[in-house]
């Protein structure tokens, strides 16, 4: 598992619609446990749940959980002090996860083009 000053380590988030706790576990190096806490904590966290109750997760969830990993794990933020740090950012900017999903993209694109060179 990553240190938690290594978030910048994470792997780039795949190409798909949909991921299960355990593939965003993997993505976000947080154990799926304490992702069902956090759906708990943080309201806007909310995947689909689907037959049996099995949780899916869309690509800006996976972006909100790294920024929750980030604030908790790297800035020292309590769970209440996040939640209202994200709760001001999305007021402040409705745009914030499009925001960071265009960047983590854009970070993607110049890898790719830096590995096809």
């Amino acid at each position: 598992m990553l240190e938690p000053t290594h978030n910048n380590e994470l792997p780039p988030i795949p190409s798909k619609r949909y991921f299960t706790i355990g593939e965003v576990g993997e993505l976000c190096a947080v154990k799926p446990h304490v992702l069902r806490y956090w759906e708990q904590e943080f309201e806007t966290l909310n995947p689909v749940k689907r037959r049996g109750n099995r949780r899916y997760y869309q690509r800006q969830d996976v972006v909100l959980i790294r920024q929750i990993r980030s604030l908790l794990y790297d800035e020292g933020f309590t769970i209440g002090g996040a939640r209202q740090r994200i709760a001001g950012a999305s007021h402040k900017q409705e745009q914030t996860p499009y925001k960071q999903l265009i960047e983590q993209t854009i970070a993607e694109l110049e890898e790719l083009l830096v590995a096809l060179k």
